[in-house]
Formats: structure tokens, C-alpha cells, sequence
């Protein structure tokens, strides 16, 4: 008999098993990370049978953006994670976060997420705008311009543009980092016309040097007012350096970070609802 023989009753008890744990009732928002495999597999009829279980069973993705985290915020930028906030009706206006693992809410369950927590806020007020959130980790502003195209081939009311963090963390010159946020607002003038466009600010970390951070903070303003959109000057505006409201990394806001961050977005969102 084989090493890894077991009762046909035995198998449908794990495999039954599987799908408990993976099961979870809760609406998720959708992310499709990288499948990395780090132990291979006995060579085994019974290994097979986990693997097409699991296949089977966990219908549910995992939660959030929980990649692991260095100083450069700049990881594994191989996929296109898109949560949509569930809603009843799919004909609501939709608003675009499109930004970095700030915007996906790194190491947080999507509900967590300051996109997440604005769409409540819509939803208190009876608003009828649907949170779409295109948060990417290790997204840069290149990066950026290069993947705007494929997600403005849906209408979008209001795009919020939060990019720029990790051109700082890298220190890529501001000036590209400019250009390539102004190529990122002009194609949404040009596809979407009609739709309203906030910009997000960052600062780079103090040891860039004085010259690196005066140009990248300064690029911020100057965008908005060349464009004439609006602008959060500080996305992490009472969050940033303190550690009760971050993770260990030092770099993520905790639920209790991204819900100041929330308020903070609110502040200027709101009035373009309305």
C-alpha cells in the first residue's frame, strides 16, 4: 500500500475541512496576488487531492495587501488588484482611487482601507457614488502611466490620484515624477472629460536632502493649479512618524491611521459630490 494511502471517507472529511476555512460569508474585495509556491509537493495521489480541493474550495481571495514590507514601500509590483466596494446598484457613478499600497491598504483587511471607509461616508449621506479601489503596492508614477489607460476604459466620476510616495522612497528625480503625474492627469481629461480630478500629496523622507524634498513637495501644488484640480496637500497629514497610527514598518497606517486618512481625503472629496 502506498506511503500516503487513506480511506475515501478520510479524504472528503479534509477536503471538507478546506473548505470551511476557506470560506468566508463576508463580501471581500477582490485582489489577485502572485501564486508563489514554496515547498514542493510529495509525489502523491493523496497531495493531488489536497491541491484540487483547495482549488476547488477557496473561492474567497486573501485578505487585503499583506506582502511583506521593507523601507522601500517598492514590492512586488506584478499585479493589477481592484476592489470595488459592493453595492446594490451597479449603475452609481463610480470615484477612482488609483494610487500606491496607501490607497490598496497594505497589511488591512479592503474594509480597513481609507477608499473603504469613504464609501460608508457616501453611503451615510445617501450618496450615489460606488468606491472603485485601484491601490497598487510598489506603484510609482511611471508605473502609474503606464496602467491608467487599461482602467479609464470604464467611466469614472471623480479619479483621485495618489501616486509619488515611492518616487520619493527611491529617490527618483521630481521632475519625472511631475511629468509623469501630469501625463496620468491628461489622459483622464482626455477619456473622461467630464470627470472630476483630485490630486493626493506626499512628502519625501527628510534624509533625501533638503533640494530632493522642497522640489517633490512643491510639485504637488504646482500641479493642481497648472490643472486646476483639487489637492490634499498631505495624505498622511497627523499620521505620519507616529508610530501608534503605523505599522512596525514605520511606513503603513494602522485601521486607526487609515481612518484619520480617511477624514482627511473627505475633507476635499466631499465638496466635488455634491
Amino acid at each position: 500500500m502506498p506511503q500516503f494511502a487513506i480511506s475515501s471517507l478520510a479524504k472528503h472529511i479534509i477536503l471538507a475541512k478546506m473548505a470551511l476555512l476557506c470560506f468566508d460569508p463576508r463580501p471581500k474585495s477582490v485582489f489577485l496576488p502572485p501564486i508563489k509556491q514554496t515547498t514542493p509537493m510529495k509525489n502523491s495521489f493523496f497531495g493531488l487531492l489536497i491541491l484540487i480541493g483547495a482549488a476547488v474550495a477557496c473561492t474567497e481571495q486573501p485578505k487585503g495587501d499583506t506582502r511583506s514590507a521593507t523601507a522601500d514601500d517598492s514590492i512586488a509590483n506584478d499585479t493589477q488588484p481592484i476592489s470595488e466596494t459592493p453595492t446594490t446598484e451597479k449603475a452609481r457613478p463610480a470615484i477612482l482611487f488609483f494610487g500606491n499600497s496607501l490607497t490598496a491598504g497594505y497589511g488591512l483587511d479592503p474594509e480597513q482601507a481609507f477608499p473603504a471607509l469613504i464609501q460608508q461616508k457616501i453611503d451615510s449621506l445617501g450618496l450615489l457614488y460606488q468606491v472603485v479601489n485601484a491601490g497598487l503596492s510598489g506603484e510609482t508614477t511611471t508605473g502609474g502611466l503606464g496602467r491608467i489607460d487599461f482602467l479609464l476604459r470604464r467611466p469614472f466620476a471623480v479619479v483621485v490620484i495618489e501616486l509619488g510616495g515611492n518616487d520619493g522612497l527611491r529617490g527618483i528625480n521630481p521632475a519625472l515624477s511631475k511629468q509623469n503625474l501630469q501625463g496620468i492627469i491628461d489622459r483622464v481629461k482626455q477619456k473622461l472629460p467630464l470627470a472630476k480630478i483630485m490630486l493626493v500629496g506626499m512628502e519625501a523622507p527628510p534624509s533625501m536632502g533638503q533640494d530632493f524634498t522642497k522640489a517633490f513637495s512643491q510639485m504637488y501644488p504646482a500641479l493642481a493649479q497648472a490643472n486646476q484640480v483639487a489637492l490634499v496637500p498631505f495624505l498622511l497629514e497627523r499620521v505620519g512618524g507616529d508610530p501608534k497610527l503605523n505599522l512596525p514598518d514605520g511606513i503603513h497606517p494602522t485601521a486607526e491611521g487609515h481612518a484619520i486618512v480617511a477624514m482627511t481625503v473627505w475633507k476635499t472629496l466631499k465638496p466635488l459630490l455634491q
